[in-house]
């Protein structure tokens, strides 16, 4: 059986960076590392940093004194300022550089008139943060969503950072029916734009893909609904879910992982994979 790679795969820069400052933390000896909310959506990397001493805290009242992560997916303003306010506390902003400029956009738009919309998942934190940086905002995914909003003289738009690009062009037709005047801000980040078509490409070269990656990380899911458009798809979190059956007659499988998914994951998988013969 052929194992072929997807071009592009795994931890994309936001990511890498985020986790690197974790280990800095660590290695630096800081006390109490905490992050508010899972810094990446992947349970493997998230309990290789717990291993290590860092606690994953979902509110902030549950916070102690110590050093606090803000996750790569970015939280709203008012968040910030709140852990920045708490007393004997160290904030470490590691919300990916992509994100940011998301905020930004969300912000600048707003400050200069528009109505902002948001194209993302509803409950995703990416989004909700950014929904932060423009009150009033509103957070769309869908076409059919788009079609419901009220007309407006200026609409301005920011997207989410991991989506379908193709997705976002048919929201993005809806609203120039929208407004007299629209503004665009494609924020989707370079990592989406080179592993959707990277995993499409291998998609249509192999028998069978797995996707490799949490299963509560959006991004990755894109990854396994792309691929499966063109061929027969798994999504795995680990090696252990691997079963003989999905390969019988199987000549060739392609791997390809989610950008919040480290390495060691996926060499797991390519380990077990060989075993298959």
């Amino acid at each position: 059986m052929e194992i072929m790679l997807a071009k592009t795969m795994g931890f994309c820069f936001g990511v890498n960076r985020s986790i690197q400052l974790v280990n800095k933390a660590i290695a630096d000896g800081k006390k109490n590392i905490q992050i508010l909310g899972p810094i990446v959506h992947n349970p493997q990397q998230i309990k290789d940093l717990e291993a290590k001493g860092v606690r994953m805290v979902d509110e902030i009242d549950r916070l102690v004194p110590g050093t606090v992560f803000v996750r790569a997916h970015g939280v709203s303003p008012d968040v910030l300022n709140e852990l920045r306010g708490r007393k004997g506390m160290e904030v470490i902003d590691a919300t990916c550089p992509f994100v940011k400029l998301e905020q930004d956009y969300a912000r600048k738009l707003k400050d200069e008139g528009y109505s902002v919309v948001i194209i993302g998942e509803r409950t995703h934190p990416e989004a909700l943060g950014v929904q932060g940086f423009a009150e009033g905002s509103v957070i769309i995914g869908t076409a059919e969503e788009a079609k419901e909003l009220k007309a407006t003289p200026k609409l301005g738009v920011v997207v989410q950072t991991t989506l379908e690009p193709e997705s976002v062009d048919k929201v993005v037709a809806e609203l120039y029916l929208k407004a007299q005047e629209l503004r665009v801000y494609n924020t989707i980040c370079r990592a989406t734009r080179e592993r959707q078509p990277a995993a499409k490409e291998l998609a249509q070269k192999v028998d069978l893909v797995l996707v490799v990656g949490g299963k509560n990380s959006g991004n990755t899911r894109r990854l396994a609904e792309v691929c499966a458009r063109l061929t027969k798809t798994q999504h795995i979190e680990t090696a252990d879910e691997l079963e003989k059956g999905w390969f019988k007659g199987v000549k060739s499988v392609g791997v390809t992982a989610g950008a919040s998914t480290p390495d060691f994951v996926i060499n797991e998988v390519l380990d077990r994979l060989k075993s298959f013969g």
